[in-house]
């Protein structure tokens, strides 16, 4: 219950027969701090994870991994070089040639629920972890990361003993050793999306975290001991560009699979041009949510602020363009920015914050841009305050923090309509007719993700079909389950995670 106060006094219930005005939330109580006390059993110093065993760097070397909302060190991270890089994959191929490629599927089905067991058993540990060196409210963490990897593991131990039935009438065989590279995002929810299906098809891994969110990872590698699975099926090197670069570049990988944005996207694609390496590719987007006339309006912003203020924006599926119906649009901007105020910002730990920090300083600094050209480029910013949304709301001005705020008066030429943006700035535009709502959510060389709000099945459907993106929510966004796949097309990869589709670009079809 929140803590009153004799200047913040509850307001007045609603009048028979009369409107209650509109709530300005900061004229109301605050709540009391309700910060997580799990311990996340963080380490001083994490090793890269080889063969089975936690390995110090070949060159020695180690990286700071820094908690964003207060910008103290967390831990020291193991920097891999080519030579570390090398003996995993080395450690990969030999447990692939010797242990893991030849169990049988029941069998690896075993190790895979086992490892969705611990994770369960450690859950507020990892959220708590997952919160701290990567700056999203724990409710976050704690409801859905978490919750959601271990749904990915149980999931995919289902497929294990099942693999001819992945592509019924034709023989499949595991490919061998694969190479991954996961982004900052959903460290601990992208690392399951990655290990589950390839393992569960029989394969051994190589797979590099974001450097700046490798402690999860590495906490994972704790619970892959704990489960038994045999020395080296998975491994877990640590660093930057450079190590993601020999992962994918690797010889021995015969799959690479990547998630992140859509320039490293196509340097990988270059590289790889002219070997026989399958790729799966899930880049950057730039979503598109379109309300109707017709739509709830209050379900629709609710599901707008979820689309891209929730997890800071920092998804590449976020619903980073909204499309109003022309008649609507100053009643949605109305409920947005009344919706907008009630969202509290700060403490990633406290349980009562809807949005925490920015995962890093060169991301909050590039969210900062965007803002900067948005007002330069002529769009009207709406922020709770008015005032400069990327401002920390700590005291001592600690951590990297990014406020919730929308522009409107966008047009489709301005660069906030244009680039992907990955922080919680949302561009609101208008349209007349669902022909040129299709026609400006299409104008984006990306092909993720978009959301339809309308009250009509038959529009619902009419527009969901003529979208170019490869997963279309209606009337809900960002709703995520293990069975159903994700991808995109155009500049948003191509490939898909979750479902039978994530399974076949790990086994080898006859």
């Amino acid at each position: 219950m929140p803590a009153l106060t004799p200047e913040k006094k509850r307001p007045a219930a609603r009048s028979a027969g009369r409107p209650l005005p509109e709530l300005i939330f900061g004229d109301l109580w605050e709540y009391d701090p309700a910060t997580e006390t799990a311990d996340p059993k963080l380490k001083p110093r994490y090793d890269l994870f080889i063969g089975g065993k936690f390995v110090a760097p070949a060159s020695g070397k180690y990286f700071d991994s820094i908690n964003p909302a207060n910008e103290t060190k967390l831990a020291e991270i193991a920097q891999a070089n080519a030579a570390d890089v090398d003996a995993a994959y080395a450690a990969a191929q030999k447990a692939f040639t010797t242990t893991w490629g030849k169990l049988p599927g029941k069998e690896r089905a075993k190790y895979i629920y086992r490892l969705a067991r611990l994770l369960q058993d450690r859950a507020r540990e990892f959220a708590v972890a997952e919160t701290m060196d990567g700056g999203k409210p724990i409710k976050e963490s704690r409801d859905f990361d978490v919750p959601m990897a271990a749904a990915h593991f149980f999931y995919h131990a289902g497929w294990a003993d099942k693999l001819d039935y992945v592509a019924p009438g034709r023989k499949v065989a595991p490919l061998g050793v694969v190479g991954q590279v996961i982004p900052w995002n959903f460290p601990l929810l992208m690392m399951a999306w990655k290990l589950a299906p390839a393992l569960a098809m029989g394969n051994t891994i190589v797979i590099k975290p974001a450097e700046t969110t490798s402690v999860t990872a590495l906490k994972f590698a704790e619970i892959i001991q704990d489960a038994g699975l045999p020395p080296g099926t998975v491994n877990i090197v640590t660093g930057f560009g450079d190590t993601g670069a020999a992962v994918m570049n690797h010889p021995t990988a015969v799959k690479v699979a990547f998630t992140g944005s859509t320039e490293v996207g196509k340097i990988i694609m270059r590289s790889l041009a002219g070997t026989d390496k399958k790729m799966t590719m899930e880049l950057g987007g730039k979503a598109a949510n379109i309300v109707f006339d017709d739509a709830p309006l209050d379900e629709a912003i609710e599901g707008v602020v979820n689309g891209i203020f929730f997890n800071q924006g920092e998804v590449c599926c976020a619903g980073s363009r909204l499309f109003v119906q022309e008649s609507i649009l100053p009643a949605v901007i109305r409920k947005l920015r009344h919706r907008m105020a009630s969202l509290r910002v700060g403490d990633p730990m406290d349980k009562n914050t809807d949005v925490g920090a920015i995962n890093s300083k060169a991301q909050h600094e590039r969210i900062a841009h965007y803002v900067r050209l948005g007002r330069e480029e002529g769009a009207t910013l709406h922020a709770s305050d008015d005032t400069d949304p990327c401002v920390s709301p700590a005291a001592d001005g600690k951590g990297f923090f990014c406020r919730p705020c929308f522009f409107s008066d966008v047009q489709p030429s301005h660069t906030i309509a244009r680039e992907e943006i990955f922080g919680p700035v949302l561009s609101v535009m208008s349209f007349r007719t669902p022909d040129e709502a299709v026609s400006r959510a299409n104008n984006t060389p990306y092909g993720l993700a978009a959301g339809v709000w309308t009250d009509k099945g038959s529009k619902v459907f009419d527009i969901a079909r003529r979208l170019k993106a490869g997963v279309v929510w209606c009337n809900t966004y960002n709703k995520f389950d293990p069975a159903s796949p994700f991808g995109g097309y155009k500049e948003s990869g191509f490939g898909r995670e979750g479902g039978v589709h994530g399974l076949r670009p790990y086994v080898d079809l006859d």
